[in-house]
């Protein structure tokens, strides 16, 4: 195991190395990777398999979302949805729909929040990233 040494220390302040801080910073981000881990292993143990990863995107779709495709497009499609059906259960109409999934139109907060209830998903998995915009 890498020992971090500070280089000083004050009352407030401690002055690392910039690997060390590095070092720091890769731990803390290795402790959340199990968090996660450990939580979605309880979620998997307790609702079972299939069920804990129903909202899990198949790689291809992750690849198309990682490309920028719409979110919205995305989970539209993975729940088996056309256009219209998605339309229709969020109570909004299909071209608005369309718009929002073609960036022509950004959607409105309540828009979005029709479509996540519709889709059962969270808001935030259906913004668009703006890196991608």
């Amino acid at each position: 195991m890498n020992v971090i040494h500070p280089i000083a220390e004050t009352g407030d302040t401690i002055t690392l190395r910039r690997v060390d801080f590095k070092r720091l910073l890769d731990a803390a981000e290795d402790a959340d990777d199990v968090t996660a881990l450990v939580a979605a292993a309880a979620r998997e143990e307790a609702l079972g398999q299939g069920e804990a990863r129903t909202d899990h995107l198949p790689g291809g779709l992750v690849v198309r979302l990682i490309a920028g495709e719409h979110p919205v497009r995305i989970w539209r499609e993975h729940r088996g949805l056309l256009p219209q059906e998605l339309a229709d259960r969020a109570g909004v109409s299909r071209s608005y729909l369309v718009e929002i999934e073609t960036g022509r139109k950004p959607g409105s907060v309540s828009a979005y929040r029709k479509l996540s209830a519709a889709l059962g998903v969270q808001v935030d998995d259906l913004l668009p990233d703006d890196d991608t915009r």
